[in-house]
Order: structure tokens, then C-alpha cells, then sequence
């Protein structure tokens, strides 16, 4: 069976034989972490690699420099992941996408599985793929995702320390306890408690709207005009767009109505709101605009299915940052602006803001704003390259905002390691299915029609069976 990147099988055997084509020590070395539910190691012994052979229980061995051997009976019960990684030796010089024949054949029993290393750019370092528990059974997924800076950002990623590393540079981590909670979905009615992020002056990095003293809500857009026989809506202010650009917004405009009309939802309507990450490993999408063509290319969702067409924004690290509302007509503006990772921009610290990932404080603000039975649903299109660490309370969270009326849609930017975003899909004890998540390594790469199908193609399927469980009201 050949997996392509991203898909996933269940194993039949519980004897597996990894061998990585154009793995060899010295060039490129074969690695493997043993992983708790947080994708963490537990402790340096959980790194397996050519100074360090074999897990401490045996069961995970590099019996050459090519080839490891895991044995998942004996797989401690407290590691719920190994993922398989190759890196760069420092001294090769170049990326592992000129590694000819790099890939991955795996030996389960009688089941020959294939994992080709597809889509690598600049990367210094992969996990190539995952072998995970999932329901009582054992799974494996093709990642072939990683990182520009080699071996230090991919151990470093996984909880492994690096000599090097300076103590100071180390993100904290927050304890699990200080968390911000999130009211059950059943009480949700009497109106949940705001969430509580970092605590920086008013003016820099804004708390909940509902309670800042010294930032009222800007005075909202102009509603939307009726849409054309075609399901196509406009805003004011797109008669001032060059022509330009008023044909291409009219074109993606319509593929978005092409989208909601295919998937039974054409007069669909949703409060959207729009997270991006903004932390040090977003560098690249910063500084080669990325983020700003997505912000570009979200602005016809919002027409489509806001009432007055406008995104809700947030920027997002240890703390958060709630933006202006972003506008058809001053969209570039609005992302020259505050698109950045540091600094001071419209009044916000940046710094403030964080520069490590931690998304309880985002997520339990999203949900603060909620209630149920609300007849306006809310479609929140989340953007991060991965790093989501905090396993535990962030499933708790998404199980409680499953009875509350928003879907969540995460879309991975970056060639990045998802971890814990790939699983939520998946996540049993929900009401409804309030998840998506997709991986959009090169938005450019992407037509709009295929970008739009993946953005909306689950949104109208949750929003029917929020409306039949009676989260969504009206």
C-alpha cells in the first residue's frame, strides 16, 4: 500500500521493520522519538539515534544506519507516539529535498506499507512519519514535514535538550492549572467567563472587547448588498477597488458561492473570525508575505457569509491581540500594517503578545464571545504551522466547544510537524464534529477553487447537524 503525505492507515501487525532509503549516518542520520500525548519525550532517553541505539524497554532499536525495528507490544503505555525523523549531518550542506530516493518502506507483517517524502523544499530536517495509538489500535501516518533549521529546531520541537540553547530563550510553559476554563457547553446560556491572557497595558495587547475600558468596538461596516441571482454578494467599498482587483475578488467571490451552493448551504450565513499565529516560527510566512495573500484570499469568505462582509482578527502567540475588524476596501492597509511578529504596530506591543505558541488563552476568548442557541453561527479559520503543545486541555476545550455554535477550521501554513491538529478530527466525545483541518504548504500553489473547497467543505455539513442538535438557534 503506497500512503501519500497526510494519509493514514490502521496497522495489522504489531511487529514493524522502518527502512528509510537515503538514510546514512554521517549524512543523513535516522532518528526516532518516543512521544507522550503532549509530543513530548519524557527524557533524553526517549530519543533513539546512532549514539543511543535503542529505548530504554527495548522495544524501539536503529539496528542499522538505515533501518529501525519497533516493536509496538512493548511500547510503554504512558507513549502514545513514535515518530521517525531523518536529519541533515551539519556538516552536509544543502536541504533533504535533494536527497535522491528519499522514503520510507515499512514492513507490518505481510503488509508492505510505502511512505515517499513528498513536497520538501528547503528543509534540514523531517519526521518522516508516525506511528500512533488511536482507539485500542495502532495507526501510522506519512508527515513528511519539517524544519529549515535541522536536528536542534527538530529535537528541540520534540522536548529534547539542546547544549546549545541559551536557558533564557526558552518559551515558558504554562501550567495547566492557570489555564483559563471554559464553561460547559450547558451552561454556556448564563454566559461564559472571559478568558484571562497575559496581562500587558490596555492599549498594547487588548483583553476581551466586552470588558476593555479603553478600546471601544469600532463602528461596524456597512451591511452587505443583497446577493445576485448567482448567490454573489458585494460590500461598500469594493467600487473603489482598482479594476484589478475588483475582478479577482469577484472571481474568488464566486467560487466561494460555487462552494456553499454545491454543498447545499448557498444562503448560508456565519460571523467569521480569523487567528493567525504569530510566533517565531512563522518568520518565513512573515517575511515573504504569506500571511498576507491568506488575509487576501479570506476576504471573500467573509463577504459570502458575514452579514457586513468583514473579518474579525486576531493575532495570537502566549498571549493574544484582538485587530480591527479587516475591510474589503482597506484590506492592504489594514495588513501592511499589522502584520508583523515584533515591534509596536497600532498602538499593540507585539512583544507582548508572545512569541511562543500557547492557544488556550485565543481559543477560551473565541469561546468566551459564544452562546448557545445562537442563531448566528461562527466559522473560525484558525492559521498556525503546528506547535500546539498543550494536548490535554486543548482536546477538553474542543470537546466543550463542540455543544457551542462555531466550527473550527485550522489550516496549517509552513511545512510543518501538525501534530495534535491531525488528530482532532478524530476526537470521540463530542456533540458534533466541530473540527477541520487541512495543510496549505504554498497558498500560491493553490487554485481558489480548490482552496475554498477545502476551507468550506466541511462548514455546511456542521452547521446542519449544529442546527439539528439545537446549538445553532433560529
Amino acid at each position: 500500500m503506497r500512503l501519500a503525505r497526510g494519509a493514514n492507515t490502521t496497522l495489522g501487525s504489531t511487529d514493524l521493520s522502518i527502512a528509510v532509503s537515503g538514510a546514512q549516518t554521517g549524512t543523513v542520520d535516522l532518528m526516532a522519538f518516543q512521544l507522550t500525548d503532549a509530543g513530548r519525550v519524557r527524557g533524553d532517553h526517549d530519543l533513539v539515534f546512532f549514539n543511543q541505539p535503542a529505548s530504554v524497554e527495548g522495544a524501539l532499536r536503529l539496528v542499522a544506519g538505515d533501518r529501525l525495528t519497533l516493536s509496538l507490544a512493548g511500547v510503554p503505555q504512558d507513549v502514545a507516539t513514535v515518530a521517525v525523523a531523518v536529519a541533515l549531518d551539519e556538516g552536509t550542506s544543502g536541504s533533504l529535498a535533494a536527497i535522491d530516493g528519499l522514503g520510507v518502506s515499512v514492513q507490518a507483517g505481510a503488509e508492505t506499507l510505502e511512505c515517499p517524502v513528498e513536497g520538501l523544499t528547503t528543509e534540514r530536517a523531517v519526521v518522516l512519519l508516525e506511528v500512533y495509538r488511536r482507539q485500542g489500535a495502532w495507526k501510522l501516518r506519512n508527515v513528511s514535514a519539517g524544519w529549515d533549521g535541522g536536528l536542534a529546531d527538530l529535537v528541540r520541537e520534540h522536548g529534547v535538550s539542546v547544549d546549545d540553547e541559551v536557558p533564557e530563550a526558552v518559551a515558558p510553559q504554562v501550567p495547566v492549572a492557570d489555564t483559563p476554563q471554559v464553561p460547559e457547553a450547558t451552561s454556556a446560556a448564563a454566559g461564559p467567563a472571559p478568558s484571562q491572557p497575559v496581562a500587558p497595558p490596555p492599549a498594547q495587547v487588548h483583553p476581551p472587547l466586552t470588558t476593555s475600558p479603553t478600546s471601544p468596538p469600532p463602528a461596524p461596516p456597512a451591511p452587505a448588498v443583497p446577493a445576485t441571482p448567482d448567490g454573489v454578494r458585494s460590500v461598500p467599498g469594493e467600487q473603489r477597488l482598482s479594476f484589478e482587483k475588483r475582478q479577482r475578488l469577484d472571481l474568488r467571490k464566486r467560487e466561494v458561492a460555487k462552494v456553499l451552493l454545491t454543498k447545499g448551504a448557498p444562503t448560508a450565513r456565519a460571523r467569521v473570525v480569523m487567528v493567525i499565529d504569530k510566533t517565531g516560527s512563522m518568520r518565513r510566512q512573515y517575511s515573504t508575505r504569506v500571511v498576507h495573500r491568506v488575509v487576501e484570499r479570506m476576504i471573500p469568505v467573509a463577504i459570502q457569509l458575514d452579514d457586513d462582509g468583514s473579518l474579525e482578527a486576531y493575532l495570537y502567540g502566549s498571549s493574544f491581540a484582538r485587530l480591527p475588524d479587516v475591510t474589503v476596501e482597506q484590506a492592504d492597509e489594514w495588513s501592511d500594517t499589522f502584520l508583523h511578529l515584533d515591534g509596536t504596530h497600532g498602538g499593540i506591543s507585539y512583544r507582548r503578545i508572545g512569541g511562543y505558541n500557547d492557544e488556550i488563552p485565543i481559543m477560551s476568548e473565541v469561546l468566551s464571545t459564544l452562546r448557545q442557541r445562537d442563531p448566528m453561527p461562527t466559522l473560525v479559520l484558525f492559521f498556525t504551522d503546528g506547535g500546539f503543545s498543550q494536548r490535554g486541555p486543548i482536546t477538553e476545550l474542543v470537546r466543550q466547544a463542540s455543544g457551542l455554535p462555531a466550527f473550527w477550521q485550522f489550516v496549517g501554513i509552513g511545512r510543518a510537524n501538525y501534530g495534535l491538529l491531525t488528530a482532532l478530527d478524530e476526537l470521540e466525545g463530542r456533540v458534533v464534529d466541530n473540527v477541520g483541518f487541512f495543510e496549505l504548504d504554498d497558498i500560491d500553489a493553490v487554485a481558489d477553487s480548490e482552496l475554498y473547497a477545502r476551507l468550506l467543505g466541511e462548514f455546511p455539513d456542521w452547521l446542519r447537524a449544529a442546527h439539528a442538535a439545537g446549538i445553532v438557534g433560529g
